[in-house]
Protein backbone atom coordinates (compact mmCIF):
# COMPACT_ATOMS: atom_id res chain seq x y z
CA UNK A 1 0.00 0.00 0.00
CA UNK A 2 1.16 3.52 -0.79
CA UNK A 3 0.21 6.42 1.47
CA UNK A 4 -0.24 9.62 -0.53
CA UNK A 5 0.02 12.92 1.33
CA UNK A 6 -2.23 14.95 -0.87
CA UNK A 7 -4.20 18.08 -1.62
CA UNK A 8 -6.09 18.49 -4.92
CA UNK A 9 -3.66 20.83 -6.68
CA UNK A 10 -1.82 20.37 -9.96
CA UNK A 11 1.10 18.65 -8.27
CA UNK A 12 -1.11 16.49 -6.11
CA UNK A 13 -3.17 15.29 -9.06
CA UNK A 14 -0.08 14.14 -10.91
CA UNK A 15 0.34 11.40 -8.34
CA UNK A 16 -3.27 10.22 -8.11
CA UNK A 17 -3.50 10.13 -11.92
CA UNK A 18 -0.30 8.09 -12.13
CA UNK A 19 -1.49 5.65 -9.48
CA UNK A 20 -4.79 5.21 -11.29
CA UNK A 21 -3.02 4.69 -14.62
CA UNK A 22 -0.81 2.01 -13.07
CA UNK A 23 -3.62 0.34 -11.10
CA UNK A 24 -1.69 0.64 -7.85
CA UNK A 25 -3.38 0.64 -4.46
CA UNK A 26 -3.08 3.82 -2.44
CA UNK A 27 -4.42 5.57 0.62
CA UNK A 28 -5.06 9.33 0.64
CA UNK A 29 -3.87 11.33 3.64
CA UNK A 30 -5.14 14.91 3.24
CA UNK A 31 -2.62 17.73 3.74
CA UNK A 32 -4.75 20.86 3.92
CA UNK A 33 -2.29 23.46 2.67
CA UNK A 34 -4.80 26.26 3.30
CA UNK A 35 -4.84 25.41 7.00
CA UNK A 36 -1.11 24.84 7.44
CA UNK A 37 -0.94 21.04 7.58
CA UNK A 38 2.25 21.18 5.49
CA UNK A 39 4.10 22.71 8.44
CA UNK A 40 3.26 19.96 10.93
CA UNK A 41 6.34 18.09 12.22
CA UNK A 42 5.01 14.71 11.14
CA UNK A 43 4.66 15.93 7.56
CA UNK A 44 8.03 17.72 7.55
CA UNK A 45 9.63 14.41 8.50
CA UNK A 46 8.50 13.12 5.09
CA UNK A 47 8.65 16.33 3.06
CA UNK A 48 11.29 18.71 4.52
CA UNK A 49 10.45 21.39 1.92
CA UNK A 50 6.93 21.61 3.45
CA UNK A 51 5.32 20.92 0.07
CA UNK A 52 2.98 18.18 -0.95
CA UNK A 53 2.65 15.64 -2.52
CA UNK A 54 4.72 13.08 -0.71
CA UNK A 55 4.38 9.33 -0.45
CA UNK A 56 5.33 6.43 1.76
CA UNK A 57 5.53 3.11 -0.08
CA UNK A 58 5.12 0.50 2.63
CA UNK A 59 5.90 -2.31 0.19
CA UNK A 60 9.14 -0.90 -1.20
CA UNK A 61 12.11 -3.21 -1.56
CA UNK A 62 14.20 -2.99 1.60
CA UNK A 63 11.42 -1.52 3.73
CA UNK A 64 9.11 1.53 3.70
CA UNK A 65 10.30 4.32 1.44
CA UNK A 66 9.27 7.96 1.85
CA UNK A 67 9.63 10.34 -1.06
CA UNK A 68 8.83 13.98 -1.78
CA UNK A 69 8.86 16.07 -5.00
CA UNK A 70 6.27 15.17 -7.62
CA UNK A 71 8.75 14.53 -10.43
CA UNK A 72 10.75 12.08 -8.33
CA UNK A 73 7.54 10.35 -7.25
CA UNK A 74 6.37 9.98 -10.86
CA UNK A 75 9.70 8.45 -11.88
CA UNK A 76 9.68 6.11 -8.89
CA UNK A 77 6.15 4.89 -9.58
CA UNK A 78 6.94 4.42 -13.28
CA UNK A 79 10.03 2.35 -12.50
CA UNK A 80 8.24 0.37 -9.78
CA UNK A 81 5.29 -0.45 -12.03
CA UNK A 82 7.23 -0.77 -15.27
CA UNK A 83 4.75 1.58 -16.94
CA UNK A 84 4.78 4.98 -18.70
CA UNK A 85 8.57 5.36 -18.77
CA UNK A 86 10.54 3.58 -21.51
CA UNK A 87 13.49 1.43 -20.49
CA UNK A 88 15.88 2.19 -23.34
CA UNK A 89 18.06 5.21 -22.59
CA UNK A 90 17.15 7.38 -25.59
CA UNK A 91 13.40 7.25 -25.05
CA UNK A 92 13.63 7.23 -21.24
CA UNK A 93 15.64 10.42 -21.02
CA UNK A 94 13.53 12.10 -23.66
CA UNK A 95 10.54 11.52 -21.38
CA UNK A 96 12.45 12.65 -18.30
CA UNK A 97 13.59 15.83 -20.04
CA UNK A 98 9.94 16.80 -20.48
CA UNK A 99 9.16 15.86 -16.86
CA UNK A 100 11.98 18.13 -15.68
CA UNK A 101 10.77 20.83 -18.08
CA UNK A 102 7.43 20.72 -16.30
CA UNK A 103 8.72 20.66 -12.74
CA UNK A 104 11.32 23.34 -13.42
CA UNK A 105 9.34 25.54 -15.82
CA UNK A 106 5.66 25.06 -16.49
CA UNK A 107 4.70 24.32 -12.89
CA UNK A 108 6.60 27.18 -11.19
CA UNK A 109 5.68 29.76 -13.84
CA UNK A 110 2.02 28.73 -13.87
CA UNK A 111 2.01 28.79 -10.08
CA UNK A 112 3.33 32.35 -10.07
CA UNK A 113 0.67 33.29 -12.63
CA UNK A 114 -1.99 31.83 -10.31
CA UNK A 115 -0.59 33.88 -7.46
CA UNK A 116 -0.34 37.25 -9.15
CA UNK A 117 -3.43 36.96 -11.36
CA UNK A 118 -5.75 35.38 -8.79
CA UNK A 119 -4.55 35.44 -5.18
CA UNK A 120 -2.19 38.37 -4.60
CA UNK A 121 -3.75 40.99 -2.28
CA UNK A 122 -2.41 43.72 -4.58
CA UNK A 123 -2.44 43.80 -8.38
CA UNK A 124 1.10 44.31 -9.67
CA UNK A 125 0.94 44.87 -13.41
CA UNK A 126 4.57 44.01 -14.06
CA UNK A 127 4.29 40.65 -12.27
CA UNK A 128 0.95 39.85 -13.89
CA UNK A 129 2.36 40.56 -17.36
CA UNK A 130 5.65 38.75 -16.65
CA UNK A 131 4.12 35.45 -15.62
CA UNK A 132 1.20 35.51 -18.06
CA UNK A 133 3.55 35.96 -21.00
CA UNK A 134 6.06 33.40 -19.72
CA UNK A 135 3.32 30.80 -19.38
CA UNK A 136 2.19 31.66 -22.91
CA UNK A 137 5.76 31.03 -24.10
CA UNK A 138 5.78 27.63 -22.40
CA UNK A 139 2.41 26.74 -23.94
CA UNK A 140 3.91 27.63 -27.32
CA UNK A 141 6.79 25.25 -26.62
CA UNK A 142 4.25 22.49 -25.92
CA UNK A 143 2.17 23.42 -28.93
CA UNK A 144 5.17 23.16 -31.25
CA UNK A 145 6.18 19.76 -29.85
CA UNK A 146 2.62 18.45 -29.94
CA UNK A 147 2.47 19.40 -33.58
CA UNK A 148 5.11 16.69 -34.14
CA UNK A 149 3.83 13.97 -31.79
CA UNK A 150 0.55 12.83 -30.31
CA UNK A 151 1.99 13.22 -26.81
CA UNK A 152 4.80 15.31 -25.35
CA UNK A 153 7.53 12.69 -25.63
CA UNK A 154 6.03 10.61 -28.43
CA UNK A 155 4.00 7.94 -26.63
CA UNK A 156 1.80 8.66 -23.61
CA UNK A 157 4.06 8.84 -20.55
CA UNK A 158 4.73 10.46 -17.20
CA UNK A 159 5.64 13.60 -19.14
CA UNK A 160 1.97 14.04 -20.05
CA UNK A 161 0.86 13.17 -16.53
CA UNK A 162 3.21 15.84 -15.17
CA UNK A 163 1.96 18.60 -17.48
CA UNK A 164 -1.75 17.91 -17.85
CA UNK A 165 -2.96 18.90 -14.34
CA UNK A 166 -1.29 22.30 -14.72
CA UNK A 167 -3.00 22.97 -18.03
CA UNK A 168 -6.36 22.31 -16.33
CA UNK A 169 -6.12 25.82 -14.84
CA UNK A 170 -5.11 27.56 -18.07
CA UNK A 171 -7.74 30.23 -17.41
CA UNK A 172 -6.08 31.06 -14.07
CA UNK A 173 -2.89 31.62 -16.06
CA UNK A 174 -4.53 34.00 -18.52
CA UNK A 175 -4.36 31.49 -21.39
CA UNK A 176 -6.90 30.52 -24.06
CA UNK A 177 -6.37 27.01 -25.42
CA UNK A 178 -7.79 28.12 -28.76
CA UNK A 179 -4.50 29.96 -29.20
CA UNK A 180 -2.66 26.63 -28.92
CA UNK A 181 -4.57 24.10 -31.05
CA UNK A 182 -2.13 21.23 -30.56
CA UNK A 183 -2.20 21.71 -26.78
CA UNK A 184 -5.99 21.81 -26.88
CA UNK A 185 -6.17 18.55 -28.85
CA UNK A 186 -3.71 16.88 -26.44
CA UNK A 187 -5.43 18.29 -23.36
CA UNK A 188 -8.80 16.90 -24.42
CA UNK A 189 -7.34 13.50 -25.37
CA UNK A 190 -5.49 13.07 -22.07
CA UNK A 191 -8.49 14.32 -20.10
CA UNK A 192 -10.72 11.71 -21.73
CA UNK A 193 -8.67 8.81 -20.35
CA UNK A 194 -10.65 6.98 -17.62
CA UNK A 195 -7.67 6.83 -15.26
CA UNK A 196 -7.05 10.55 -15.66
CA UNK A 197 -10.68 11.27 -14.85
CA UNK A 198 -10.50 9.11 -11.73
CA UNK A 199 -7.21 10.59 -10.56
CA UNK A 200 -8.34 14.16 -11.20
CA UNK A 201 -11.51 13.59 -9.19
CA UNK A 202 -9.65 12.61 -6.01
CA UNK A 203 -10.23 15.26 -3.37
CA UNK A 204 -12.87 17.19 -5.29
CA UNK A 205 -15.14 17.07 -2.26
CA UNK A 206 -12.55 18.43 0.19
CA UNK A 207 -14.62 21.23 1.74
CA UNK A 208 -12.01 23.90 2.27
CA UNK A 209 -10.70 23.44 -1.27
CA UNK A 210 -14.05 24.39 -2.74
CA UNK A 211 -14.52 27.46 -0.53
CA UNK A 212 -12.87 30.89 -1.07
CA UNK A 213 -9.58 31.38 0.74
CA UNK A 214 -9.66 33.64 3.77
CA UNK A 215 -6.92 36.16 4.52
CA UNK A 216 -5.64 33.80 7.21
CA UNK A 217 -5.51 30.96 4.67
CA UNK A 218 -3.51 33.13 2.29
CA UNK A 219 -1.04 34.12 4.99
CA UNK A 220 -0.46 30.46 5.85
CA UNK A 221 -0.23 29.27 2.26
CA UNK A 222 2.09 32.05 1.10
CA UNK A 223 4.08 32.16 4.35
CA UNK A 224 3.32 35.84 5.00
CA UNK A 225 3.66 37.62 8.33
CA UNK A 226 0.79 39.89 9.38
CA UNK A 227 2.81 43.02 8.63
CA UNK A 228 3.84 41.68 5.18
CA UNK A 229 0.24 40.88 4.31
CA UNK A 230 -0.89 44.33 5.41
CA UNK A 231 1.77 46.01 3.25
CA UNK A 232 0.85 43.90 0.23
CA UNK A 233 -2.83 44.68 0.71
CA UNK A 234 -2.35 48.46 0.55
Amino acid sequence: MIDVYFWPTGNGKKITIMLEECGMKYNIIPVNINKGDQFKPEFLAISPNNKMPAIIDHDAEGGPLSLFESGAILQYLAEKSGQLLPRDAHRKYHVLAWVYWQVGGLGPMAGQAHHFLRYAPQQIEYAMHRFRTEVARLYKVMDTELGKHEYLAGDYSIADIAAWPWVVRHDWQGQDLNDFPNVKRWFEAVGARPAVKRGADVGKDFTSFTQPMSDEDKKRLFNLRDEDFKKASK
